[in-house]
Parts: C-alpha cells; sequence; structure tokens
C-alpha cells in the first residue's frame, strides 16, 4: 500500500510498482486516515508512506498502522528525515527507510528486503542514526546502550573479550573462529558503539562491568 499525498509523485511511484513482477500495488492512498480504513481490508504486507503529508503526524501515523495490522511492515519515503524523526519512527515501528534520491532499483530492493523481515537504512543515515541511539542510552549506562544498538551474542563476547586485553588472535582462539571473523566482529561493534578505536572498546566493556 503506497501513502503519498502529492498526486504526481503517487501515480510515478505506483507506475513502477505495477511493473514489478513479484509485487502487487493493493491501494494508494492520499491521507493516512484513508490508508487506515484500507491497511487491514486489504492486507498489505508493506506499507510505504510519505513523511511530507500535509495533514498527519508520521509517528502517530505508524503507530496506528501498527495498532491496526500488526503483521504490517512500514517503509518511510523523505529527502533526507531529521535523525531524531528516524528514532522516533523507528520506536513507533518503522522497518526501512528510502530517500526520495534513490535509484528505482534501490527503492524496489529496500521494499523486499524489508517485505523479507529485515530492517533497512540508507547508508548516509545509518552511522549518525546509530551514534543517536547510542547518545540517548548513554545516559542510563554501557548496558542500556548495548541493549539500544541490538549487538549480537557474538559481539558481546568480542567486547567482553577486548576488555580483558586479548588481540584479535587470542579471541579468535577462544571463540574457535577465524581471525578475519575477529576483525569484522570489531568493525561491527565500532559502527554499531559509534567508537573509533579498540581501547575505546575495551574502555566501554570496563564501563559496562562496572555497571
Amino acid at each position: 500500500m503506497l501513502i503519498e499525498d502529492n498526486r504526481l509523485l503517487r501515480d510515478a511511484i505506483a507506475h513502477l510498482l505495477a511493473s514489478q513482477p513479484d509485487v502487487v500495488l493493493v491501494g494508494a492512498a492520499a491521507s493516512g486516515e484513508a490508508a487506515l480504513r484500507d491497511a487491514h481490508a486489504t492486507q498489505a504486507q508493506v506499507v510505504l508512506l510519505d513523511l511530507g503529508l500535509k495533514d498527519d503526524d508520521s509517528v502517530r501515523l505508524v503507530r496506528e498502522l501498527k495498532q491496526t495490522a500488526p503483521d504490517v511492515r512500514v517503509i518511510a519515503m523523505d529527502l533526507f528525515p531529521v535523525h531524531e524523526d528516524v528514532v522516533e519512527l523507528v520506536k513507533a515501528g518503522v522497518s526501512g527507510f528510502i530517500l526520495k534520491d534513490a535509484t528505482p532499483a534501490d527503492f524496489m530492493n529496500t521494499i523486499r528486503a524489508v517485505a523479507g523481515g529485515s530492517h533497512v537504512l540508507p547508508p548516509p543515515l545509518t552511522d549518525s542514526l546509530f551514534s543517536q541511539i547510542a547518545r540517548q542510552a548513554a545516559g542510563r549506562g554501557s548496558r542500556a546502550v548495548i541493549d539500544a544498538v541490538r549487538l549480537t551474542q557474538r559481539e558481546r563476547q568480542v567486547i567482553d573479550l577486548i576488555g580483558e586485553g586479548l588481540s584479535n588472535k587470542e579471541i579468535a582462539q577462544r571463540l574457535h573462529i577465524a581471525t578475519h571473523t575477529v576483525k569484522s566482529h570489531v568493525h561491527n561493534i565500532l559502527e554499531k558503539l559509534a567508537l573509533h578505536t579498540r581501547l575505546q572498546i575495551a574502555a566501554f566493556a570496563r564501563a559496562e562491568g562496572a555497571d
């Protein structure tokens, strides 16, 4: 389902969706009110939501969509959303974001990924979003930061071992994995926690221990 109040853009997106063999457009609405009426009835799997709707509060609309159709996955479309708004939208239940300067291929890839269960952020937003989440959680201690950015169990183990002062090779031996796999985990941890060095990870691990 598509929610877009700009008729020209709505028709253009509808035309793009109609050209895809694996996509069925079940509705195209100009307002959130109309979409809320139809979302449950049409059993839409994915809702494309324009964040620039003149007469609707996007966060409220996402919450109401999720209440009306809990299994629907919402993708927000905008030129470049404010980082704080992205955090609020994710909390409300948005599963993906599409910038309006995306290519048609990126547009469709995002829809397919979200329909398949993934959460998708455009690259320009990723680092700043994780930084924003980390800053919001920082006042509640490092455990809150870990919970907020959803580190994997393996990434948590790597953090603990870096805190113990182990090298990548030593971590690989301890966890029975390849050294290059450890390097990949360290890279992911740095990105997710908005850190820059292993020393910062070690300091983070010590702070978590203190908590």
